[in-house]
């Protein structure tokens, strides 16, 4: 192939996390040709972009692909990362993924004069008439702009967290109520270091009730398909652990253990860091959503005779935490003896690669069900895609099934070749999409 030719393939996806690998998997069932790039190692994230205790927070029997179990790990137990990430090499060797690594997709545009698009990549170009984005929308770290980088203190971002010898000596903040910040936070207390944490609005569903995971619980309460999160719950982040064999997220628990919980961090100035005084108000909602998915599920063993375990000290939470009868506003750093920060809040996107008409001014895709505006383009792995699971390993994998459905319906009109003759595939469930 010449400098100039473009290898020609009719799917490309870009991304080989659990997003591309399922999207593969859906291709490759249809015989639709694809090709799967991937800039670094399957999985990457899982690898690199993770502490080194991390586990999955959702069981093994639940949280993987429906075409294989993942080995080495009981039903019941919570995959520790590398596992996750071994799991995705093996999927993709069972299914024989036309996967390369380590190439770059630097950016993808509309071809001129023809259809479909072109891909220049670090291997070269490649022209495709399909392209699904499979990087999700947690490319970059989100870190609020609040304590500047000149200020004296360690900052970084969760995702660059491995593990509490890797922080100076000293306290540490950490910024995020979600999974990623309870779990953090717990393990740098474990180890000795004084903690604070920043707690803002969040879920906090039980890991388990009356016998059953939470994953349970939301799947036969409907909960995981639900279509858009509740007004004013578009960010609102998950408290759950798979550590330690699984447990409940509870504020008061992290509280007893000696971590001071402050609410949301709102400025810095002259060493000292600033938090609402909405403590308290956080804390009530978290335990106002876990009592209610308490109510759901009893009301779901009564309707249904269930004869579960009853477990009536599972609504025993206890008096508020001193920190939130009193809040903290303000902390001197330095009297504090705060080194380092951990800023577990989240990401944002980054499609600056995907230079096509399918974003709207701030950027994000504009899609319904990953279907984009943008004629012969997906997206795959965005919150919300389709259901509450999106993001989620099972449910990316159903999200790639209705895209490899769309992509097959579009490619059956191709097939038409006039003058009556009929196509392959009736076209029943095509999904438009408007800006």
């Amino acid at each position: 192939m010449s400098s100039t030719e473009a290898e020609v393939t009719e799917v490309l996806v870009v991304g080989a996390g659990q997003a591309g690998v399922a999207m593969s998997e859906h291709l490759g069932a249809k015989g639709i040709p694809h090709i799967v790039l991937e800039r670094n190692r399957i999985a990457e994230r899982w690898r690199s972009e993770r502490w080194d205790s991390l586990v999955a927070n959702g069981p093994a029997w639940h949280d993987r692909f429906p075409g294989m179990e993942f080995a080495g790990v009981e039903a019941d137990e919570f995959a520790p990362k590398e596992r996750v990430a071994q799991y995705f090499e093996d999927y993709v060797e069972m299914l024989g993924a036309p996967v390369r690594t380590g190439v770059e997709v630097l950016s993808v545009k509309k071809r001129e004069g023809g259809a479909g698009f072109i891909a220049e990549t670090s291997d070269g170009p490649i022209q495709a008439r399909y392209v699904v984005a499979a990087t999700g929308a947690f490319q970059l770290p989100a870190i609020p702009p609040i304590v500047p980088e000149d200020s004296g203190l360690f900052q970084l971002h969760s995702s660059g967290y491995r593990n509490p010898e890797q922080l100076p000596e000293g306290g540490v903040l950490v910024v995020g109520a979600g999974s990623s910040g309870v779990q953090i936070a717990a393990e740098l207390r474990a180890a000795g270091r004084e903690v604070y944490l920043a707690v803002g609005p969040h879920d906090r569903p039980p890991q388990r009730y009356r016998g059953r995971s939470f994953v349970w619980w939301l799947g036969v309460l409907g909960m995981w398909e639900a279509s858009a999160p509740a007004a004013g719950a578009e960010h609102v982040t998950i408290a759950v652990s798979g550590a330690n064999g699984g447990h409940t997220v509870d504020f008061r628990n992290l509280a007893n253990d000696g971590i001071r919980l402050v609410g949301r961090a709102t400025g810095f100035v002259d060493g000292k860091l600033t938090f609402n005084g909405d403590l308290a108000d956080n804390i009530r909602l978290g335990d106002q959503n876990y009592l209610s998915m308490l109510d759901a599920a009893d009301e779901y063993i009564e309707r249904n005779g269930l004869d579960f375990p009853e477990e009536p000290e599972a609504r025993e939470l206890g008096p508020l935490p001193a920190d939130a009868e009193n809040p903290i506003r303000e902390v001197d750093l330095a009297e504090a003896g705060i080194t380092s920060i951990v800023w577990a809040t989240g990401f944002r996107s980054d499609y600056g690669w995907l230079q096509v008409d399918a974003f709207d001014e701030a950027g994000r895709p504009v899609h319904q069900r990953g279907v984009s505006k943008e004629p012969g383009v997906y997206f795959l792995g965005l919150p919300w895609q389709s259901r509450r699971g999106s993001t989620f390993i099972w449910g990316v994998w159903h999200d790639a099934k209705f895209l490899g459905d769309q992509i097959a319906i579009q490619h059956s009109y191709l097939d038409y070749e006039g003058d009556g003759k009929p196509s392959n595939y009736v076209p029943r469930t095509a999904v438009p999409v408007t800006a």
